[in-house]
């Protein structure tokens, strides 16, 4: 099934210590793109989160952010008592000798008595980092299979709609051969009244007339084309480019037909195929 390149997924864990969110934004774009916004704390993981987004997005601009918000103090505090025991025997010995009692910022100050320790290891976060992860990408899939589904329909109409314009032409193929056969004996009856003229040069004038304007290869070709285009709309891979170039296809044969057919019929036919085409292009801009 079809899905879209847009989306949004949030996924958050939160216990009494802090507060991890992970937002994902998804725009339409011709390849994958990823723009990263993770906290310093987090940023080890980039790879693996990189490696998750691709496992639901093939092509897409994507906007990710990673927060971690610490609600409990990130820093504790350490003291060593066998340095402290030293500083002690050290400052009784002084005491002894000045008479100064040692104060209690003495201790502070001493080196090595109180040590602050960070507890900013990323590997605390990473199982919560997974689930919010996980949330955010389960959301933003979703949305992006049920933005596909309404592409699909649309598609699929359109496709419908542009083949019952090339059935109709291709339905009145006989009077496009009529046409041309009138058109082919005015054009023999001139030729014939230049005395000069000769076989092989009149053959030359019909060849290239019947070029100039069937359109038979080009009905075939479209036939083609939209088997192919049917198929890839049930498709399960990424098609998005695949029918893109497609569509450039179906609508360079269009063209053809229109330049090439003098009747105003289907003339007025294609102007409503290229309309169809115009949409399909549209519509595939915002498909993997």
């Amino acid at each position: 099934m079809l899905r879209s390149m847009t989306g949004y997924g949030y996924g958050a864990v939160k216990d009494d210590d802090y507060l991890l969110e992970v937002e994902i934004k998804s725009y339409n774009n011709r390849y994958l793109e990823i723009q990263h916004n993770i906290s310093y704390t987090l940023s080890c993981f980039e790879s693996y989160i990189d490696s998750e987004i691709k496992k639901v997005a093939r092509r897409g601009h994507i906007e990710l952010s990673v927060r971690l918000k610490v609600l409990e103090a990130s820093v504790s505090v350490n003291v060593d008592r066998s340095t402290l025991s030293e500083y002690r025997r050290a400052f009784s010995k002084i005491e002894e000798e000045t008479g100064l009692k040692p104060s209690f910022s003495d201790y502070m100050n001493a080196d090595g008595v109180v040590t602050l320790v960070k507890n900013d290891d990323s590997n605390l976060y990473k199982e919560a980092l997974e689930k919010a992860l996980s949330d955010a990408l389960g959301m933003l899939s979703s949305a992006k299979e049920r933005e596909g589904r309404g592409t699909y329909e649309d598609l699929l109409r359109l496709g419908k709609e542009f083949k019952s314009s090339v059935d109709m032409i291709n339905g009145k193929s006989r009077e496009i051969e009529q046409y041309f056969r009138l058109l082919f004996s005015n054009r023999y009856s001139e030729l014939l009244s230049d005395k000069e003229i000769d076989e092989e040069r009149l053959t030359q004038e019909v060849t290239l007339m019947m070029v100039k304007y069937s359109i038979n290869e080009e009905i075939k070709r479209l036939y083609v084309h939209l088997d192919e285009y049917f198929k890839l709309l049930e498709s399960t891979e990424a098609v998005g480019k695949r029918l893109d170039f497609l569509s450039q296809e179906m609508n360079r044969e269009t063209n053809t037909i229109a330049s090439k057919s003098g009747m105003a019929e289907i003339s007025s036919m294609t102007v409503i195929m290229k309309d169809s085409i115009e949409n399909i292009r549209e519509q595939v801009r915002n498909i993997e």
